[in-house]
């Protein structure tokens, strides 16, 4: 097969913001052709899949401005410089939940939306989870209510719009297919 690459010739840094940054390259297509590419520049980020001993998966709700709307999603948070996602996830599951553990597996990562974004998405699974007393303190941006469903109450969630984010579904569908090989 043809070489599909895309050389950039020339970038252009239009905003560099606290979790974002968007550039704009010239490209030189497989063709010989010229284009423009507008790409978000992302440091990663990591969620949470965390199951209680009651069976119920422990989510938040969130005011999410681009979407104008409350919706009830699986911890996550943005990967700091120099932080491994793992420590990410066991310090968003903490801030985000109140819930700590020492048992994280990782599952699966993937790009978000490589049309546009360079998003490396990392989700864990959290076991042995244990309720703490006095957990890490959330962002002061961050305003969360935490929610722990069922596998039928997150189904039903899905089914009204409430859960509606790529991971979270991820997430309640692994815990279908968890169930199901019980």
């Amino acid at each position: 097969m043809d070489s599909l690459e895309e050389k950039t010739v020339k970038r252009e840094t239009i905003f560099d913001g606290k979790i974002i940054k968007l550039v704009v390259d010239d490209v030189v297509l497989p063709n010989g052709a010229t284009s423009k590419r507008e790409i978000v520049k992302h440091p990663g980020a990591v969620a949470v899949v965390a199951i209680t001993p009651e069976n119920k998966m422990v989510m938040v709700e969130q005011y999410r401005k681009p979407l104008e709307k409350a919706i009830v999603e699986i911890p996550a948070g943005k990967i700091e410089p120099d932080e491994a996602p793992e420590l990410t996830a066991g310090r968003e599951l903490e801030e985000e939940t109140g819930y700590k553990t020492d048992d994280l597996k990782h599952l699966v990562s993937f790009y978000t939306s490589p049309g546009f974004a360079d998003e490396l998405l990392h989700i864990y699974l959290a076991g042995d989870l244990k309720k703490q007393a006095n957990p890490l303190q959330a962002d002061e941006d961050e305003f969360v209510n935490i929610v722990e469903v069922s596998l039928d109450e997150a189904l039903q969630l899905i089914e009204e719009k409430v859960i509606c984010d790529a991971k979270t579904v991820y997430a309640v569908q692994y815990w279908q297919l968890l169930e199901a090989t019980r």
